[in-house]
């Protein structure tokens, strides 16, 4: 009995050598391979969160900057910010926040390239758009009327549809042309929530333009 199991181990034992050394070194790279992939995903997931953890920082010191009003220290930090960790959300985010304090220091040109690079490597699409129609608005105020068409072009999102609108609406009134202006407008108004209070001032220039609102025509037939 005894020898009758020793043959069949030694059975077993040749057939597991002949199978490893068919598959023995495919097996071998295999597990090399998954391990491999293993710890690069791992090393990948802790680069991300040290880089999310040293661009939060940075960014804090941003706000702290934007917060005290001090524009020039608030495009330096970004300016470190965009240069280290241009791929996160925190380098987008800091650059909108700078755009305005720079716009409201009388710092235009730097509030146009603070917007600009957004446009260009913000982290996502939101942050892209957004600093696209703000950019818009900027070169308006700097009568760079073509390059405004151009920046409004860029923005796909149906979420900013109605925004885009009076923003051409302003382009077209800027340009003399009250019936593109008109029809902009409208299109904005249409777009609109109803229950957001910017379509006050859609109205407006709709009113100035000798248009009247749905509203005030139901108000005068009750």
């Amino acid at each position: 009995m005894a020898s009758h199991l020793d043959l069949e181990e030694q059975e077993q034992l040749d057939q597991l050598k002949a199978f490893w050394k068919q598959w023995g070194n495919l097996i071998t790279w295999v597990l090399t391979l998954v391990l491999a992939a293993y710890a690069g995903w791992m090393g990948w997931n802790w680069w991300q969160r040290d880089q999310a953890a040293k661009a939060a920082a940075m960014y804090e010191e941003l706000d702290r900057a934007v917060q005290a009003g001090d524009a020039d220290r608030a495009g330096a930090v970004f300016g470190d910010l965009k240069e280290r960790y241009a791929r996160t959300g925190y380098a987008a985010q800091g650059a909108l926040q700078t755009a305005k304090l720079q716009f409201d220091k009388g710092q235009a040109d730097k509030a146009r390239a603070s917007l600009a690079w957004v446009t260009e490597n913000g982290s996502e699409d939101e942050y892209r758009e957004l600093a696209r129609l703000r950019l818009a608005g900027l070169q308006l105020d700097a009568k760079q009327y073509d390059e405004a068409a151009k920046t409004l072009d860029g923005i796909k999102s149906a979420d900013f549809a109605a925004l885009v609108a009076d923003r051409r609406g302003d382009l077209a009134m800027l340009q003399g042309k009250p019936e593109q202006a008109r029809a902009e407008y409208q299109k904005a108004l249409a777009a609109m929530d109803k229950a957001v209070d910017y379509r006050r001032l859609i109205e407006a220039k709709l009113a100035a333009l000798g248009v009247a609102t749905e509203e005030p025509k139901t108000a005068a037939a009750k």
